[in-house]
């Protein structure tokens, strides 16, 4: 995994591939949560994300991941169409991706990490306390994709 420091700031970091596609968890009593990413194309990934019950939308957000000049990676999150917040990346391999904002509020690390039998996704603060967690499987999959 490609830990970031000064020395490996200036080292391109893989873009989170892994990610594209279209993902979703259900739970019990019909709630669920997607994800959908598109491909990276020119150093950006552009996602979004809505969960609910049933048919009703609870929340939803436009996502992005944007590969810098020296190849670093900016993880930034709009829920409900609000001003970006922008999140590092701390560290990343082809098969996971952490990113932080130790200044955000909640959440303050977002990481993603692909499975044999899907994605899955954690919210939690810098130190991965009071962690948020969804395993997701590709949309319209009932086993490995």
């Amino acid at each position: 995994m490609l830990m970031w420091s000064a020395m490996a700031a200036a080292e391109a970091a893989p873009m989170p591939a892994f990610l594209a596609g279209c993902w979703e968890e259900k739970r019990a009593e019909q709630s669920w949560t997607e994800e959908c990413w598109t491909s990276e194309r020119g150093g950006l990934m552009m996602g979004s994300g809505r969960n609910g019950k049933g048919d009703t939308v609870a929340h939803w957000e436009w996502m992005r991941i944007e590969c810098g000049a020296v190849g670093a990676l900016t993880f930034y999150a709009s829920p409900k169409g609000a001003r970006p917040v922008a999140f590092k990346a701390t560290a990343a391999d082809a098969h996971s991706v952490t990113f932080v904002n130790p200044a955000h509020d909640f959440p303050q690390r977002v990481r993603y990490e692909r499975t044999a039998i899907g994605l899955d996704a954690e919210l939690s603060l810098a130190d991965g306390k009071k962690p948020v967690r969804w395993s997701y499987r590709r949309t319209g999959s009932t086993t490995k994709d």
